[in-house]
């Protein structure tokens, strides 16, 4: 369970209490004896329980490894942009190399079976204008240009040529596939929002309207529900908290 956020853990009390009262309301409904139906409604909401818990912990992994993915391709992607242009040379050689791929670096030009690989890795999509500019500096020498990305007038430009691009995410599985990220890495270590701030932005004024919402709905579902005891604790609840934090509630602004 240390995977599990809090809202993990409340989806699956939600889902497993509800699965259980949803049993034991049918199983009554046949007639069968009190403690026939709770046994079978505990052992209904264990399964639903495992279910869930199991979909949760797979669904936050793929997340946490695409989140995790963003953020290393970000960085390196920073990284490239502010290094100087003849280390970000070599650090692609490096990656070429270990890919098994003939590249070489020679008079500062990064040559692979022919073709020049030009690094133009800018904070911006790379512009029409330096394609242009690339475009009179190697006239007809074959060239891919690797950058971060290509704005779609610059793609098209590089295509009418028969100039190659290696985008962003390219470079990214490059160094990922063969483990050669440089290190360190520049601005790599990216600032976390702390605890502090994640509850200034949970409860700040402007979030009392979807509490007061959702507590509303909650009372309207207790009434049409066989078991609107939970409906009326939490929409309650959740009414409360909407109260509480429009009136004390954070700022917008820290």
């Amino acid at each position: 369970m240390k995977r599990f956020s809090l809202a993990d853990v409340l989806d699956v009390l939600f889902y497993s209490l509800s699965a259980c009262f949803i049993a034991f309301g049918v199983l009554r409904y046949f007639r069968l004896k009190v403690w026939l139906c709770l046994l079978f409604a505990l052992l209904f909401a264990a399964v639903t329980c495992a279910g869930t818990a199991l979909l949760l912990s797979g669904n936050r992994r793929k997340k946490i490894n695409g989140k995790r993915e963003k953020e290393e391709r970000d960085a390196l992607l920073l990284h490239l942009a502010l290094e100087r242009e003849e280390r970000v040379r070599a650090e692609l050689l490096t990656a070429l190399v270990a890919a098994g791929r003939a590249a070489n670096l020679r008079d500062d030009v990064l040559e692979e079976e022919g073709v020049l690989l030009v690094p133009l890795f800018t904070m911006e999509p790379l512009s029409a204008d330096a394609v242009a500019v690339l475009l009179k500096k190697y006239g007809e020498t074959p060239f891919t240009v690797a950058c971060s990305e290509v704005s779609p007038e610059a793609e098209r430009l590089l295509f009418r040529f028969g100039k190659g691009v290696m985008k962003g995410d390219a470079v990214y599985s490059l160094f990922a596939s063969t483990s050669t990220f440089p290190d360190p890495l520049i601005c790599g270590q990216l600032p976390k929002r702390s605890v502090k701030a994640n509850l200034r932005r949970s409860f700040s004024k402007k979030n009392a309207r979807p509490f007061f919402v959702s507590g509303l709905l909650l009372l309207v579902m207790s009434l049409f529900t066989l078991f609107p005891l939970y409906y009326l604790i939490t929409g309650c609840v959740l009414l409360v908290t909407a109260v509480l934090v429009r009136a004390v509630g954070f700022s917008e602004t820290p």
